[in-house]
């Protein structure tokens, strides 16, 4: 019989796991999961963990929802994947109708893909090209904001800024403009959220009035750039880059891969700038965390720029598993639970639940700048120490497991971003054992 130990080793003998030093596993825990139900993971030892982190910003409705999996295994019966070239089929064509009336048809044509890093390759290609289809092939360039992260692969890189993951690539990518970030955290004394917004704004005009006529799009994700560190700006900062784009003819691509699907406070992040972008990414918590599944949702006029006899005047980007009829099925089913339960407004209450329990945060001498946008709550450590400093996420890390939690700050960014079905119950104790291991690890 495997033990949780024979589980690790094995694990650790052959497979590559992703966004991790390997040779940290020799001191950091790896938890071997045996399966998962609502809100909590558990080991092969029945031990479990608050999922605080959704499993990556991906698990929106708990591990095992009963009406995911009664979707799924009524369309495992019919029909498991077909390719999506020269054929449809229900799930997809349901889903993208959905999707397209929660824009009120702004954005009502869908390009399915796997991953999100992949749906922002397609909104650069789409972009590019559609530019080339209508003569203007000069533009061939991209924006992306300080501090911004889109993905790992080639292209999502290149508007990628976190040196972390971009600069072993360096030479192999086509780097972007990268322009000042609105996060709020960089009000100087006397300014407000806002005002930070429309400095960076600023910053952002100037770089279109040198590069006019040159660049295709600028790509941003609306209120909350997560994987820099939670960083939250102002919704005018939105409204602005729309004009901005709008005045200098340059599509404005919104990367809503980890704060749509009603992470920020509304089911689409843009809504609460009320503006709609050229192209919206979705991914993560659109299968609820079920199946890899990705879509860019885009305008009428960039579909029709590609719309014609000429082959190659179309969009040539494919997946194998371009709109896998099981993962539609699993995101119909998310949409679903957000109708019938109604979730934006549970969430609401929610989210007012956390700001009221990490309210003595605002005063801790060893916190600053304690945040929340929606369902994404996010305070900084200060950590003095400068080892204990490079050393704070694992340490936070390690010890969020002893109390039963699954939580991973980036770097002295502390965050959770849980699934909406936590209960009451669940809510505090999460944030009294957030509170808890903050203080083990601070001392």
């Amino acid at each position: 019989m495997n033990t949780r130990n024979d589980w690790v080793a094995r694990s650790l003998q052959h497979v590559w796991h992703p966004c991790t030093q390997m040779q940290h596993h020799e001191t950091v825990p790896l938890i071997p999961v045996s399966h998962g139900r609502g809100a909590w993971l558990y080991d092969m030892e029945g031990k479990r963990y608050l999922d605080a982190i959704s499993s990556w910003w991906v698990n929106l409705f708990g591990h095992a929802n009963p009406r995911i999996n009664a979707a799924l295994k009524d369309q495992l019966d019919q029909l498991e994947h077909a390719m999506l070239a020269g054929f449809t089929h229900a799930p997809v064509i349901e889903l993208s109708e959905k999707l397209a009336a929660l824009t009120s048809h702004q954005l009502g044509h869908c390009f399915y893909a796997s991953d999100g890093a992949s749906a922002v390759e397609i909104a650069l290609k789409m972009s590019f090209h559609s530019w080339r289809n209508r003569g203007q092939t000069d533009k061939q360039e991209f924006i992306c904001i300080q501090g911004s992260y889109h993905g790992e692969t080639v292209g999502a890189l290149a508007v990628t800024d976190v040196s972390l993951f971009r600069e072993a690539y360096g030479p192999m990518l086509q780097r972007a403009h990268v322009v000042a970030s609105p996060d709020a955290r960089l009000a100087q004394e006397g300014e407000t959220a806002a005002d930070v917004a429309l400095r960076a704004a600023a910053d952002l005009e100037r770089v279109l009035q040198q590069r006019e006529g040159k660049i295709a799009a600028v790509i941003i994700e609306p209120l909350v750039q997560c994987a820099t560190g939670m960083a939250m700006h102002d919704p005018v900062y939105l409204r602005r880059l729309r004009e901005l784009c709008n005045q200098y003819h340059v599509h404005l691509i919104a990367d809503e891969i980890a704060v749509g699907c009603g992470r920020s406070g509304t089911f689409f992040a843009c809504e609460s700038a009320q503006i709609w972008p050229d192209f919206l990414c979705l991914s993560k918590g659109i299968s609820g965390g079920y199946l890899p599944l990705s879509l860019v949702m885009t305008t009428d006029a960039v579909y029709q720029s590609f719309y014609d006899a000429d082959v190659r005047r179309g969009f040539l980007h494919s997946h194998s598993y371009t709109g896998n009829p099981l993962a539609c099925r699993a995101a119909l089913a998310t949409l679903a639970i957000f109708a019938e339960d109604d979730v934006l407004a549970q969430n609401r209450r929610k989210a007012q639940m956390f700001a009221d329990a990490f309210a003595p945060l605002h005063d801790d001498p060893r916190v600053r700048h304690v945040r929340q946008q929606g369902m994404i709550f996010a305070f900084d450590a200060i950590v003095d120490d400068a080892e204990k400093a490079v050393t704070f996420s694992r340490r936070f890390f390690s010890a969020a497991l002893q109390q039963e939690l699954l939580m991973r700050p980036i770097g002295r960014s502390v965050y959770l971003m849980p699934p909406y079905i936590l209960s009451d119950d669940e809510i505090a104790l999460l944030a009294q054992k957030t509170m808890k291991v903050f203080e083990e690890v601070m001392a």
